[in-house]
């Protein structure tokens, strides 16, 4: 996986003003993370809006703070849409540390064909659709992918300890 790089300022402008900024087409975002200061952010929203579709929340990120020789490693901790318009209103990012142990969550994802589904009227249902795990960033999976076509029969199911993961998570 090639390395994902995002640009950032640091933000003077806060509070409701941060409107102004959105229509300039720059996004507002928030880092922090353990034992650093929180510092207010803007991120040009088009490249924040490729860094997110190709990185998700489960990708580390370069984050390159003008004024910092040293990139930071990030994830995306959370994103705010308007409701109505899907514009991107705010952006958290988590610092972490390469040696420092995380705890994320992963989303499960269905792959291949149960033959127990072939029946008419049969539908699948998952209790959960993500996984929390701890490991340390450079192990974290984009996905968990759990392989159905075990199920044979109607009431069969696939718990949480049948899912195999690397030793390191």
């Amino acid at each position: 996986m090639d390395d994902l790089t995002l640009g950032a300022v640091e933000r003077d402008v806060l509070g409701k003003k941060t409107r102004f900024l959105r229509r300039q087409g720059i996004t507002p975002a928030h880092l922090f993370g353990h034992s650093i200061k929180s510092m207010a952010l803007q991120c040009d929203t088009a490249q924040l809006r490729k860094i997110i579709s190709q990185a998700g929340m489960t990708r580390p990120i370069s984050l390159r703070i003008d004024g910092d020789k040293q990139p930071k490693s990030v994830f995306i901790r959370e994103i705010q849409r308007d409701g109505v318009s899907r514009q991107l209103l705010h952006v958290d990012f988590y610092q972490v540390r390469k040696g420092e142990k995380i705890r994320i969550d992963i989303p499960i994802i269905m792959v291949g064909e149960a033959s127990a589904m072939k029946e008419k009227g049969r539908m699948l249902t998952h209790g959960i659709t993500s996984l929390s795990i701890e490991c340390l960033p450079g192990n974290i999976p984009s996905q968990i992918d759990v392989d159905i076509s075990s199920l044979e029969e109607a009431e069969q199911a696939i718990h949480v300890k049948d899912i195999i993961l690397d030793p390191e998570v």
